[in-house]
């Protein structure tokens, strides 16, 4: 199936890590799973999860202000706690918490009155169910896969039946997502724990693009999805494909009261220039507390990044993956008819800056967000080896405190030169 359009020029999306977790403020899951808290002390945080001041259309607010396009909420995590009211199992934050209600449907509609595509979260695995631990991983990742008893049976204890009961829970989580919320993403994760076949990856895939074909599945879904998912860096190189980076704010998924380590809007923008250089898109980690509220600090991160978006908005939107390497010191996109490159300066530019490689004539070079033209010319060349094109600095009150972008008019589509220069 080829990739829904929407998806590849979102650009910026928002992961949201929201869940029981956040009462005491421990790593989502894992926490119990590795054994920093005890499973006891874990799960009793599902008497102080109340979602009071959880506020769904002020995250959406709040989003599309970011520049955001879609948003990816924790629908159930690898804790097993579903944020809705699950036929399947038992343990879901309706029945079990203070906050006592569905908390997926008031994000979908909130999301769709911002045109926000809908996106959710959800884990293969399920380190509480009781028939989780069933089976083993033919080929387990590492030793603490095969041997943590929260998700792999003991040698010689498989109950392929159990197994059996566990996929048909998960399938059916899945498939009440799909129809009751209607996700135009499903994000999936947990997959490492299990084989392909032993997950029944194929017929999970079949079952939601049945119940929706045009919904978004990330690689998760192994040989299923539809685009790549790096985590917590740019990659050096651009994954084939669609792709998407995802990203915390701080350093936590989830709420995390002694976390107080956020990057700065500044660095914020480079990541996302980066990505969306190399043609991915920016799916950016918040945690709410438990009360639904999100933190200060991580307000005021997407709404800078917001506003550096807002000023550079034809960088951003309707562009493609910009230079390779080698032919400007920064990131850079492309727009879609390719006759406009997009520079990204960092620092503020002295003196001149280069683009090597180019084969086309520029036309005009301005600031974008002050409209200013900046002077430009070629020096060198030999042959079908191009010359260097130059373009004066921008002065020093044109310069953006995040980044600064050049809008690099061509005479044509975008023609590079990629040799090694004349023998």
């Amino acid at each position: 199936m080829p990739m829904q359009p929407w998806f590849s020029d979102a650009k910026l999306g928002i992961f949201i890590h929201y869940g029981i977790y956040a009462v005491d403020g421990v790593p989502e899951s894992w926490s119990f799973y590795t054994g920093k808290v005890t499973h006891e002390q874990y799960m009793k945080q599902l008497d102080g999860f109340t979602a009071s001041k959880y506020d769904p259309s002020a995250w959406a607010d709040l989003f599309a202000r970011a520049g955001a396009k879609y948003a990816v909420l924790t629908a159930r995590h690898h804790d097993g706690v579903a944020l809705w009211d699950t036929a399947e199992g038992d343990l879901n934050a309706v029945r079990h918490t203070p906050a006592g209600r569905d908390l997926i449907a008031g994000y979908v509609d909130a999301l769709r009155e911002q045109d926000l595509k809908v996106g959710l979260y959800y884990s293969h695995s399920d380190w509480n169910h009781p028939d989780y631990a069933s089976i083993r991983h033919p080929e387990p990742p590492n030793a603490e896969v095969s041997t943590n008893p929260y998700s792999h049976a003991e040698p010689g204890k498989e109950d392929p039946q159990a197994w059996a009961r566990y996929i048909a829970y998960r399938d059916g989580q899945v498939r009440e997502l799909v129809e009751r919320f209607h996700p135009d993403l499903l994000w999936f994760d947990g997959e490492w724990e299990r084989s392909e076949e032993q997950w029944g990856m194929r017929e999970l895939s079949e079952q939601i693009l049945a119940g929706n074909p045009d919904t978004v599945l990330n690689a998760r879904m192994l040989s299923y999805g539809d685009y790549a998912t790096p985590e917590q860096g740019v990659p050096l190189q651009a994954p084939d494909g669609s792709w998407e980076l995802c990203l915390t704010v701080n350093d936590s998924w989830g709420y995390q009261h002694q976390d107080h380590h956020h990057k700065s809007v500044r660095q914020l923008v480079r990541y996302f220039t980066e990505t969306i250089g190399m043609g991915g898109n920016l799916l950016l980690d918040v945690g709410p507390r438990e009360d639904g509220t999100i933190p200060e600090e991580q307000i005021e991160r997407l709404e800078g990044l917001g506003a550096w978006i807002a000023k550079h908005v034809d960088a951003v939107y309707g562009t493609v993956a910009g230079l390779p390497a080698g032919h400007h010191y920064g990131p850079s996109t492309l727009s879609a008819n390719r006759r406009t490159l997009y520079l990204v300066f960092f620092d503020a530019p002295r003196e001149a800056v280069s683009v090597r490689g180019l084969r086309n004539a520029v036309k005009r070079v301005t600031v974008l967000g002050a409209d200013r033209e900046l002077g430009h010319r070629v020096t060198g060349g030999l042959g079908e080896v191009p010359g260097v094109t130059w373009i004066d600095a921008p002065d020093a009150a044109d310069v953006d405190e995040q980044a600064t972008v050049l809008a690099v008019e061509l005479d044509g589509e975008l023609d590079l030169y990629r040799g090694t220069g004349r023998d």
